[in-house]
């Protein structure tokens, strides 16, 4: 952990149906950990609202982070990921960022340095009484690759390709990522890495276009090019046409688990609390399954904590759109689920488990396998226009079929009807 880091920052938010943030509270570092303190002119607002429940109730004090969590899981869904990290490494390290560990690093340099236009309703500053967003003017398409180029190879950046890209650097995941607006619409632009094996993007079209006339709720997707390269523009729903910002919380938050504990998430237990703080549980659980169904009917076995949310209004929890559907690289037939998918900790990419696993989401075998014959008969009608869509080559199309999408692994034992 360095030195440098800062003692303290501001959590701003903006309630429901505001177009401007307010200040709700402090971070304080206390070692490698911070603690949340709410302030008292939030605290007496009539529409204040918890950031997140359990973990950070209205009430004066300190509020240390849950047992085994070093911040916050509402805070920390706010803060860059894998790939913000980097880009805030390469911006504060520069050279030495090569060999540096995004650890070296403390939470709070973190939320300071990336990008005001982050997920959710939240954002951070160094003061409680004046807000000034760190955002620069969107450049175009062909620049924000060229500099997620640079940082994926480890290569120092422009001034200019530095600013663009950190604009987007509270946006989380792995992969190389920008934000970009377009009109009143903004997205968030994903880009191939140098170091694919397989046209990564035009799969994630794929699956989330199919995901779409399978009648899940998805995020709008486009597929772009820039520099004669691919890339995938997903539409953000958390913003309204007003200038507002939605709330968010990540399956992981509400499952009072980090990175460290990802692997112990389970969609039993999310199922468990969508039936007690979700609207509309049935619905919800209902999508949920499908979900699951789905990822493993396209190969997305990335299907983490960090990739399911819910929006926060203060009382009730609604499920997001999926955003990140994206099949994954497969050489063979056997695969698993990155959360244990039943209550017995079942977490195979196969269909028949799921099946046997309807109850824990208020479904009947009948209506499980309802939902997945549907998706069935979508993937398999659809495909080759889907395909034309996301201009596939005849080599993706066969690389992607039967290995990632409709893999035979996850039909054994199902026994599908008809």
């Amino acid at each position: 952990m360095t030195s440098s880091a800062p003692g303290e920052a501001f959590a701003w938010i903006w309630l429901p149906g505001a177009t401007a943030p307010v200040v709700a509270g402090r971070l304080t570092a206390v070692g490698a950990a911070v603690e949340f303190n709410y302030g008292r002119s939030y605290l007496e607002r009539d529409d204040a609202i918890p950031l997140s429940l359990p973990e950070l109730p209205l009430r004066r004090g300190a509020i240390a982070p849950l047992d085994g969590l070093r911040i916050a899981g509402c805070i920390a869904d706010a803060g860059p990921d894998a790939w913000g990290q980097r880009v805030i490494m390469q911006h504060l390290l520069g050279a030495g960022a090569t060999s540096a560990d995004p650890v070296d690093l403390h939470p709070l340099t973190y939320l300071l340095q990336s990008g005001s236009d982050r997920i959710g309703a939240l954002d951070f500053q160094a003061s409680a009484t004046t807000y000034v967003a760190r955002d620069h003017t969107s450049a175009p398409l062909a620049e924000l690759l060229e500099a997620a180029d640079r940082v994926d190879q480890r290569l120092p950046l422009s001034p200019a390709l530095d600013r663009a890209l950190l604009h987007g650097s509270s946006v989380g995941g792995a992969r190389p990522k920008a934000l970009l607006a377009g009109g009143e619409r903004k997205y968030i632009a994903k880009f191939s890495s140098t170091t694919d094996s397989f046209s990564v993007v035009k799969g994630e079209f794929v699956a989330m276009e199919l995901a779409r006339r399978a009648g899940l709720d998805v995020a709008p997707v486009e597929l772009a090019t820039a520099m004669g390269r691919d890339v995938l523009l997903v539409e953000r729903f958390d913003r309204t046409p007003a200038g507002g910002r939605r709330a968010m919380i990540s399956a992981l938050t509400l499952l009072a688990l980090d990175e460290l504990l990802a692997r112990y998430a389970s969609y039993a237990e999310l199922a468990e609390i969508v039936r007690r703080r979700f609207a509309d549980a049935p619905g919800t659980l209902r999508e949920l399954f499908a979900r699951i169904t789905f990822n493993i009917l396209v190969g997305n076995t990335d299907d983490h904590a960090r990739n399911h949310a819910a929006f926060w209004d203060g009382s009730a929890l609604a499920l997001t759109p999926a955003y990140d559907i994206c099949p994954q690289g497969r050489a063979g037939g056997e695969a698993a689920q990155a959360m244990a998918i039943g209550p017995d900790g079942y977490r195979m990419s196969q269909l028949g488990g799921c099946v046997r696993a309807a109850p824990t989401y208020l479904l009947s075998e009948e209506q499980a396998r309802a939902i997945i014959d549907h998706q069935l008969a979508v993937i398999e009608a659809e495909w080759d226009d889907v395909c034309d869509a996301g201009r596939l080559t005849a080599v993706d199309r066969d690389y992607f079929w039967r290995r990632q999408f409709l893999n035979p692994y996850a039909l054994e034992g199902y026994g599908r009807a008809g």
